[in-house]
């Protein structure tokens, strides 16, 4: 008996070219690369291929707007949202934060293959950074699919400068994470924290963003 065929990969929505404008080869070429290499990477399985685009691609891409100056993603993984939003955003610098030895290596050589010019790759984890002097303060920081509010503020807010900004990517339990996270909200003086709804204006999924500006 021969394996079955490996799902096919997604085909491109027509949202893609709205969202990436003229940055949109560059998009086509990492989810080419993603798609070639995640697997043997353990970056992204072949079962998210028939979803590629739409889950991720695009649920990433739709932060692009909201970011300026320096962002940190932290828990940067197979590059999403990091380098999907580099490939956006190329006024905005990047650094992608990941613990992980292969993984950094991937998002590095993803970097280089892609000439992105707005991006460094940190091997580290979010909560060493703090004092270590090899991270300076940062305007932003966002995460996808890290960890629950309540663990992920801990290690988010400490990166960020005094009115700079928490933009965390969370699912349909945004608003029930936000309330179990009340105590670490108070600690790290979190304020104007909102849930925004982005993605029915293109008429792609929706993607759900916790956003707050760390307060001095």
């Amino acid at each position: 008996m021969t394996d079955p065929a490996p799902p096919a990969l997604e085909i491109e929505p027509p949202a893609a070219v709205e969202l990436f404008g003229q940055r949109i080869e560059l998009a086509r070429s990492f989810v080419a690369s993603l798609a070639e290499h995640g697997e043997t990477l353990g970056l992204i399985g072949p079962r998210e291929w028939p979803q590629l685009w739409s889950r991720h691609i695009l649920n990433s891409v739709l932060l692009a707007p909201l970011l300026a100056g320096r962002v940190g993603d932290v828990g940067s993984g197979a590059g999403l949202p990091g380098l999907v939003l580099a490939i956006a955003r190329p006024d905005v610098e990047f650094t992608l934060i990941e613990p992980m030895e292969r993984r950094t290596q991937w998002l590095q050589s993803e970097v280089d293959r892609m000439g992105l010019a707005n991006v460094a790759v940190l091997r580290a984890r979010a909560e060493d950074l703090p004092g270590s002097g090899a991270l300076r303060p940062l305007d932003q920081v966002t995460a996808r699919a890290v960890s629950a509010l309540r663990t992920l503020i801990p290690l988010t807010a400490p990166l960020v400068r005094s009115g700079g900004q928490l933009v965390l990517m969370k699912g349909a339990r945004a608003e029930d994470e936000l309330a179990a996270a009340q105590k670490v909200i108070r600690k790290h003086r979190l304020q104007d924290v909102e849930v925004l709804e982005l993605g029915a204006e293109h008429g792609v999924e929706t993607t759900r963003v916790v956003r707050a500006v760390v307060d001095p």
